[in-house]
């Protein structure tokens, strides 16, 4: 079972309590009195970082190379295609009859979702999307992780020093 994060005060005598009416309700519909459970401290993304990022990937953007601007048409294009490539992907597999078919299959996919990579690969067609960076969908580590791939990602496209595009981001 996946429970929410539930937000504790410490009290200083070693004790920890529910900071709400309705934390300790979720604590008591989750937790058993007696047990013993280990707290892991759960911190929430900072804006700052958040701003930054996005900020970071438009200068990215603006940087790349007329060549690049099929591929990447737009700055929502080049993160999610980041993501994508760096892992922070939900994929499922089409398997079809023969390689003709898995062919017309990812012919007609590619359409249907601006953002997602579809590979044909022998009979099974792939089809890769962007995992959500939401603060809902993603936590403050793995937001981190993902922000590091993806501006190191861009870096590497632009051909720049990685963390480039993160210190010359525009004000």
């Amino acid at each position: 079972m996946n429970i929410p994060p539930i937000s504790f005060q410490y009290e200083g005598d070693g004790a920890f309590r529910p900071s709400s009416h309705f934390n300790k309700t979720m604590a008591d519909k989750h937790f058993v009195v007696g047990e013993h459970y280990k707290l892991v401290e759960h911190r929430e993304r900072s804006d700052v970082s958040h701003n930054h990022y996005f900020a970071s990937v438009k200068n990215g953007f603006d940087n790349l190379h007329d060549s690049m601007l099929g591929e990447y048409p737009t700055v929502e294009h080049l993160r999610k295609k980041a993501l994508i490539r760096t892992g922070f992907r939900d994929e499922r597999s089409i398997v079809c009859a023969n390689k003709k078919e898995a062919e017309r299959v990812a012919a007609f996919i590619r359409p249907l979702h601006d953002y997602c990579v579809v590979v044909p690969l022998n009979c099974v067609v792939h089809v890769m999307t962007a995992k959500s960076q939401s603060m809902k969908a993603m936590g403050a580590a793995e937001f981190q992780k993902s922000k590091e791939a993806v501006l190191n990602f861009i870096d590497d496209l632009l051909g720049v020093e990685r963390g480039a595009t993160a210190r010359s981001e525009a004000a």
